[in-house]
């Protein structure tokens, strides 16, 4: 499994990819969940925590996918996509759930995917 590295000036991270339960936008910085509850904050947006995953990880989104304007989550850990509750959840290492409320339209979106992928 590939290794994601994020460096700062003062700091450098390495996750293993399927550690990864997602990433949520806040402003200008984004904040990432591992499946164990541990938690990193980076100090760039979204968009640019896309660049860095395509650049380091070959076929990136085959796992780890946008999802609106504020997530990118790994499809490899979602348990359950609700659109009427406008929910998706999570199953953490464990065991237990991690929610996150999500518009519909992404919801969907993602829903399909995941169903075309079934049936694929």
């Amino acid at each position: 499994m590939n290794n994601l590295v994020f460096k700062t000036r003062d700091e450098l991270v390495r996750i293993k990819t399927d550690r990864v339960l997602y990433f949520e936008a806040e402003r200008n910085y984004t904040k990432l969940i591992l499946t164990n509850g541990i938690q990193f904050v980076f100090a760039v947006n979204l968009s640019k925590i896309e660049d860095i995953l395509e650049s380091q990880i070959q076929n990136y989104d085959s796992v780890l996918l946008r999802v609106g304007k504020s997530f990118i989550i790994n499809k490899n850990h979602v348990l359950q996509i609700s659109l009427p509750k406008n929910k998706l959840l999570f199953e953490t290492a464990d065991g237990k759930t991690k929610e996150l409320i999500v518009p519909k339209e992404p919801l969907k979106l993602l829903k399909d995917l995941l169903e075309k992928e079934l049936n694929g």
